[in-house]
């Protein structure tokens, strides 16, 4: 069996993970039961679309818990005083400069569970994120990305503050 690569995450996206676990463990779980018992009395379970639903529905539940378990096992949560703003790291918000296009742009540094490209919110394993991290101010990174290779300057690196 071959090591999984340690992903770096939030404390929020670590207890987004969580919260996505136990709904699917419990809540979750418990409708999609309900709907196959159900499903059990509307009779001949052969040609019983509802039932073929909910038991489809079953296992793509356990594939997720399965998966959400396995992601849990190999990341680490990032804390507050490892985050800091002279290198860009998950945690981090970053303004850069797309040279080739004369565009600033301001990105948060997030973990693999935590993108939302509309929101700036871009993972460290994504192209951008590969591309900046570790980096400092003044930094300029050549980037290749499905949309085509861009150069980025670091123009400014923040930590935001927990309220």
């Amino acid at each position: 069996m071959e090591k999984q690569e340690i992903k770096i995450v939030t404390q929020e996206g670590y207890d987004e993970l969580i919260k996505e676990l136990h709904f699917r463990k419990t809540e979750y779980t418990d409708a999609i039961s309900e709907r196959i018992s159900v499903a059990r009395g509307f009779g001949d379970l052969k040609e019983n679309s509802e039932y073929d639903e909910a038991k489809n529905e079953e296992a793509k539940n356990a594939a997720r818990i399965a998966e959400l378990e396995e992601q849990l096992k190999n990341i680490k949560v990032i804390s507050a005083d490892e985050i800091n703003s002279t290198r860009v790291s998950v945690g981090t918000v970053v303004k850069v400069l797309n040279r080739t296009r004369n565009i600033e742009t301001t990105y948060s540094l997030v973990g693999f569970s935590e993108t939302d490209p509309f929101s700036g919110r871009i993972s460290d394993q994504s192209p951008i994120g590969k591309a900046i991290n570790h980096k400092s101010v003044g930094d300029v990174v050549t980037v290749e990305a499905p949309a085509g290779v861009f150069e980025l300057e670091i123009l400014d690196i923040s930590v935001p503050k927990n309220d």
